[in-house]
């Protein structure tokens, strides 16, 4: 944004940029995509069902906001993973997250909170996938 706004006052070409400066501009442009436009995202989508939740007066016992700030770090990590082409590193992720939430699903008994936990986590994951991808092509263009 600084160099779009910086180009008005003192015109110049996006080319002229240095190589490394047109990546870095890249993955600063991916890394904010992954968190914080990902996160909004998330909260979009996934508030349709927690209304459902409010309604039913469930009361969570966990820590304000660490969902969100566990799906930023889950897709940062993704990202990472894909950028650095280790794919496995995702599956380990996406199992590792599987073991930790089995106590909260076999204990619940709720089918709709196991929907709502693999319904964030497939999306997280597909758009950190996808930024990631993008991000991956990109780079092969930019200077």
């Amino acid at each position: 944004m600084l160099l779009c706004t910086a180009s008005i006052y003192f015109p110049f070409l996006f080319s002229e940029l240095p190589f490394s400066l047109n990546r870095i501009l890249l993955l600063a442009t991916a890394i904010v995509l992954v968190t914080v436009i990902a996160a909004v995202v998330m909260q979009v989508v996934i508030s349709r069902w927690k209304k459902l939740e409010e309604q039913k007066e469930i009361k969570s016992e966990g820590l304000e906001k660490a969902g969100s700030y566990i799906g930023i770090l889950e897709r940062l990590f993704v990202f990472g993973f894909i950028a650095m082409n280790h794919w496995e590193g995702v599956g380990f992720l996406l199992a590792a997250k599987s073991i930790f939430r089995f106590g909260d699903l076999s204990k619940a008994k709720d089918r709709k909170l196991t929907e709502y936990i693999l319904i964030g986590t497939l999306i997280s994951f597909g758009i950190a996938i996808a930024v990631v991808v993008g991000y991956v092509q990109l780079k092969e263009w930019v200077n």
